[in-house]
């Protein structure tokens, strides 16, 4: 049977030149970096060296980069860490702000951990975004208050794969002196990221997105940002981030890092026909379906639908048994049977967005898997909804209409 992963916005495979550069700091060169021997000094060596390879991916300064465990660490570092160091306490005479903004359609790490410190005062506000996923820029000015003290905006989203104008919104945020924190976890490695052209405070990455060891990530802080350690203890990553650093997946990430660099155009580029041909053929294959997300600003390899009248959970379990390898919206609730934030912040109808699926293709596709998607997807979906009681009633209604 073929086997076909298509859930690159999950997690990528570790390339096998990755694990060549880790495999020694499993076994051979396994001293604590923190440690004043020979052995410590070859770990910590190690960990420099990753650091400036993986600066040099978004043009960073070597001494910006923090390493984190996930995405989803960097990211509740940046929230809560900007907004605890930056909002004044009242009586202050440089008084500032409880008020932070964020997408509606932002990744739960980040509405999350907002939501945890309304706990503690502040106050958050979701900004709309448009039917295509795209950030109104204007409403997001207007949202702004002499409170406000962070804005966070993801630069693309896992789910509709939508990438967002973040230059500008990093513009607004300098203009008005508000800290700006963006999620780049599914775009650094993927497209071409520079953290100085786009004024971003902070910006979380993460290894297992540009074909890196999982459980490895990363914090971009702006020199001069100030922010508090989100892991209290010793004096790794500059007292920032407390523990013993991951050195086998930290050289994993810089040596992704450093591949990604030099492949990325060539990557997208293959990405980028895959994509837009099953944007383009699948809904003529699939009646009542549709592309979710703006069709041409979004990830290389990435492609969502709403497949109508079915649950994307039974289509993703069927073609499991095929072999093919998807998920049905976002990583992070696919597990829970509840319509995606996403899907309804973009104003679909509840009724239909749990039948959402998303590809996530990856540098090893080819034509001939966009084909076996096409062949293998429109019997599952024809199969389901001849169980589906949502699809017998839109046929028994357009049968009434007709007479």
């Amino acid at each position: 049977m073929k086997k076909l992963y298509l859930d690159n916005t999950s997690g990528t495979r570790l390339d096998p030149r990755v694990l060549e550069s880790m495999l020694p700091y499993f076994s051979e060169k396994y001293g604590n970096p923190q440690s004043l021997h020979d052995w410590g000094a070859e770990a910590l060596e190690a960990i420099t060296s990753a650091r400036e390879k993986v600066a040099k991916l978004i043009r960073a300064l070597p001494e910006e980069i923090f390493f984190t465990a996930s995405g989803s660490e960097s990211n509740n570092f940046a929230i809560k860490g900007l907004a605890l160091a930056n909002a004044m306490p009242a009586g202050r005479q440089e008084k500032k702000g409880k008020h932070i903004l964020v997408l509606k359609i932002e990744h739960v790490s980040v509405l999350h951990s907002a939501k945890s410190l309304e706990k503690l005062g502040f106050k958050v506000t979701e900004v709309p975004v448009d039917k295509d996923g795209l950030i109104n820029l204007e409403e997001l000015s207007k949202a702004i208050t002499n409170e406000t003290i962070l804005i966070a905006a993801q630069q693309a989203s896992n789910e509709i794969g939508v990438i967002q104008p973040i230059g500008e919104i990093g513009k607004l945020a300098a203009e008005r002196n508000i800290l700006f924190h963006c999620d780049g976890v599914q775009t650094v490695g993927t497209i071409p990221v520079e953290v100085q052209a786009l004024t971003v405070s902070t910006m979380s990455l993460a290894a297992s997105q540009f074909y890196g060891p999982k459980g490895v990530a990363a914090l971009y802080i702006k020199k001069g940002t100030r922010i508090l350690p989100f892991i209290d203890g010793g004096i790794q990553e500059e007292g920032r981030r407390a523990g013993l650093e991951n050195v086998p997946g930290i050289v994993g990430m810089g040596r992704a890092a450093e591949l990604a660099q030099e492949e990325m155009a060539e990557r997208s580029q293959k990405l980028i026909k895959l994509r837009d041909r099953l944007l383009a053929e699948l809904p003529k294959k699939i009646p009542h379906s549709f592309v979710t997300g703006h069709r041409t600003k979004r990830l290389p390899g990435h492609a969502s639908f709403v497949i109508k009248f079915i649950e994307g959970e039974s289509m993703m379990m069927l073609l499991n048994l095929m072999g093919i390898a998807v998920i049905s919206g976002s990583a992070c609730t696919s597990r829970i049977l509840k319509a995606s934030h996403v899907l309804l912040a973009l104003g679909l109808d509840p009724a239909i967005v749990h039948g959402s699926l998303v590809f996530g293709l990856g540098a090893d596709h080819q034509d001939a898997d966009i084909d076996y998607i096409l062949e293998k997807l429109p019997p599952v979906v024809e199969r389901l909804r001849s169980m589906s009681p949502l699809w017998k009633k839109s046929l028994d209604s357009a049968r009434d209409k007709e007479v």
